[in-house]
């Protein structure tokens, strides 16, 4: 006879409405994961914790009261925890206190999964549908907004954030080109230190430049020449 094993308890510890709403999302689809409570703020985790114990603890850094690290570094037996921030220059002291995992928001639902799954109570997890569609989500005012990869044209490096370019509208997103250029996959290539294009929407390459199907030019870099037309002489 097989005895089905407990489900991760989890916690969010967040003050944004919108971390709370999306993690809620993300920790009800995933088998495995039950969600015990939503905290504002370093205070009404510790009542919580005082009288549930979780296994899982998604916290954010930067909060009125106390942060985040700080509350983290004050429990005497924390439980397993994933940061979840929008800030990057904190993953160093994140590590030190040997956390789970290093979520940098806006996140999408697989990276969730890829934090989760290093937990050995959900191992191994689903892999999601690979045909299903991909998308970003971009925080606007009213939400979180899906962009569909499929939507992206191109992709424009601009110092922490990079703009995400459609045929109707220009996106901004706290993301790096490097995590960019993982996230869209190979059917986006990198012409330039600054730009990512959508290679379905590619009309012509040239010696410097690539011509898209709107008739916008890209710039193309030296060191991304070779990889450019290597994919196109495929």
């Amino acid at each position: 006879m097989t005895t089905t094993p407990a489900p991760v308890r989890c916690l969010i510890v967040d003050d944004e409405p919108l971390a709370h709403q999306v993690l809620t999302q993300f920790i009800g689809q995933t088998p495995g994961l039950t969600l015990t409570g939503k905290c504002r703020n370093a205070m009404e985790a510790y009542e919580h914790l005082a009288q549930q114990p979780v296994d899982l603890l998604f916290l954010d850094i930067e909060m009125p009261l106390m942060t985040g690290l700080d509350f983290l570094r004050n429990l005497r037996y924390p439980p397993k925890t994933v940061l979840t921030t929008a800030y990057r220059e904190y993953a160093y002291e994140g590590y030190e206190l040997n956390v789970l995992d290093y979520l940098l928001k806006p996140f999408s639902y697989e990276r969730f999964l890829k934090a989760v799954s290093r937990l050995p109570a959900l191992q191994p997890l689903p892999h999601t549908d690979d045909t299903a569609e991909k998308y970003l989500l971009v925080k606007e005012r009213q939400g979180l907004l899906k962009v569909p990869h499929r939507d992206i044209i191109y992709v424009e490096g601009c110092k922490d954030y990079v703009k995400l370019m459609t045929a109707t509208k220009t996106y901004l997103l706290h993301q790096t080109m490097k995590e960019m250029v993982e996230i869209l996959g190979p059917s986006y290539l990198r012409a330039h230190r600054s730009f990512i294009v959508a290679a379905a929407h590619i009309k012509l390459l040239q010696p410097d430049q690539v011509l898209l199907q709107d008739n916008t030019l890209i710039p193309i870099g030296n060191s991304y020449k070779a990889d450019l037309l290597a994919f196109f002489k495929k």
